[in-house]
């Protein structure tokens, strides 16, 4: 009976892990189509690239299949050793997850202002309307300009971010992808009035 009853859970307990293995290859599949597909995404933030929806789906995928091939291995050729490292990822992870949790709770709103600060010094310093890059790699206003007309927003807090950026320094327009779909041109100044959308993409 004693048998049965450790067979019974050594069972349960790969398939606990199949599953999360399982789960953590929908992770990676995931990840991968969100790199192909919005792959210059990242770029809006170049220094936290590693934060990008991709780079996160990607790193729990990994993690997860990791962890769940130590627990299904060990649990299945009943190794001591491969069962004492699982449970100490899993340790690890619970803690981990803890504290970035609570470091993300706690500087929430510095972390918010530090994104978008760094979204408009993209703008400003970075963003080059002749410059579409390629299918592939597409270049930062080639990004911003597909992100402003798929959300219909304009600038990260304000139309006024691309108020005297270095493309056009000295000149208060804003780009194309501000404007509304009636109204499409190539550039368009201050005293365009309600021509340009005034969402912000922060929202």
């Amino acid at each position: 009976m004693g048998n049965a009853g450790y067979t019974c859970i050594r069972r349960t307990f790969c398939w606990l892990n199949i599953i999360l293995w399982l789960c953590s290859c929908a992770f990676l599949g995931v990840g991968v189509w969100l790199r192909l597909s919005y792959e210059g995404y990242a770029t809006l933030l170049p220094d936290h690239q590693v934060l990008s929806a991709d780079s996160i789906f990607l790193a729990i995928g990994v993690i997860g299949f990791v962890v769940s091939f130590f627990g299904c291995c060990g649990a299945w050729v009943q190794s001591r050793c491969l069962l004492v490292l699982y449970f100490l990822l899993i340790v690890m992870l619970f803690l981990s997850e803890f504290l970035i949790g609570a470091i993300a709770f706690l500087f929430r709103g510095g972390l918010g202002r530090t994104f978008a600060n760094e979204l408009r010094f993209g703008i400003e310093r970075h963003y080059n309307a002749s410059d579409r890059g390629s299918l592939i790699a597409p270049s930062v206003a080639a990004i911003w300009d597909s992100l402003q007309q798929s959300f219909e927003c304009c600038g990260v807090s304000s139309y006024e971010d691309w108020y005297d950026i270095q493309s056009w320094s000295g000149k208060r327009w804003v780009p194309e992808s501000c404007c509304r779909p009636s109204e499409a041109r190539s550039i368009l100044t201050e005293g365009s009035g309600d021509s340009f959308l005034r969402v912000d993409c922060g929202k």
